[in-house]
């Protein structure tokens, strides 16, 4: 934990991947309550804000890539806790929303008035972040579909799979910092300070664009998934089809060999050129049977 941007004040506090020792010092010298601090460090924690005692907490959800994880594209709860004179951010990971307001040139003229500007920050960045990792979902899943067209591996069916899980996490995540967003415009912390409406603004249209892509991303990926469903339905039709066709030609040989091989007499034990007509006539009939079936598209 370190003080990232010194405010007028005591400053703006970020926390990542708190430690033990970290959330000791959080309760004790900055007196942030653990419940609040076990909430934001809870994977599935939604976004919402809420007053508890002398701190407003807004938590979002921001999207995090992390490609030694399950699955690559996530979202996790990003917590900002505002009292009178400090910020307090709380994450569980690492990631590059506050990163990017770490090193803003804006950031360094933070002052203490701007609170409500610097909540709109971490949403506009949060929203930029979620559009490039679109992009990036939108490029591998491409990338995927072709390795799928030449071969349907069962690992580039998972991965696809995983693609569909992050659109649906950006998705519902995108959908409830909108509304936090909506609600935050009418708390008593906008409407008592002054904020940044061309910001606002742009944070509005950006959470807009991001949850516009994300649908038509999710749709696309869905109608993706079917129609590779389909694909492998098809092809295992075919291969059946294929196999049996392939054992009523060899069928032909068997039965005649079979009825020809019996020890009984057949008319044709004493005979010398019995075994060189049996193939022959089966390698006919197996050939007729073959362009039969293949006049009926069933080879």
């Amino acid at each position: 934990m370190k003080q990232t941007t010194r405010l007028e004040r005591d400053g703006w506090v970020s926390a990542l991947e708190p430690t033990a020792e970290d959330i000791v010092r959080l309760t004790d010298e900055f007196k942030v309550p653990d419940y609040l601090i076990s909430d934001l460090l809870d994977p599935d924690e939604r976004a919402r804000t809420e007053i508890d005692g002398r701190w407003m907490v807004v938590i979002i959800r921001v999207p995090i890539y992390n490609k030694s994880a399950d699955v690559a594209y996530y979202t996790v709860p990003l917590g900002v806790l505002i009292s009178l004179h400090t910020i307090v951010t709380i994450c569980m990971q690492q990631n590059e929303i506050i990163k990017e307001i770490q090193n803003s040139p804006k950031t360094k003229d933070i002052q203490l008035k701007d609170k409500v500007n610097f909540v709109l920050q971490l949403f506009l960045s949060s929203a930029n972040y979620y559009l490039r990792y679109l992009k990036e979902i939108n490029k591998l899943t491409n990338e995927i579909e072709a390795a799928l067209e030449k071969s349907a591996r069962n690992v580039f069916l998972h991965r696809l799979l995983d693609m569909e899980k992050s659109l649906v996490l950006f998705m519902t995540s995108l959908k409830t910092n909108e509304l936090l967003l909506m609600k935050l415009q009418r708390s008593k912390l906008v409407n008592s300070q002054e904020f940044n409406e061309e910001l606002l603004d742009d944070v509005t249209i950006e959470y807009q664009q991001a949850l516009e892509i994300t649908k038509v991303y999710s749709d696309i990926q869905s109608g993706r998934m079917e129609t590779f469903a389909s694909v492998i339905s098809n092809n295992l039709n075919v291969v059946m089809r294929r196999l049996t066709s392939i054992t009523i030609v060899l069928m032909v040989p068997t039965l005649v060999a079979s009825f020809y091989g019996m020890n009984v007499p057949n008319g044709l034990e004493n005979n010398p050129l019995a075994f060189i007509g049996i193939v022959v006539l089966t390698t006919v009939i197996s050939v007729l049977g073959v362009f039969w079936l293949k006049k009926r598209d069933m080879f």
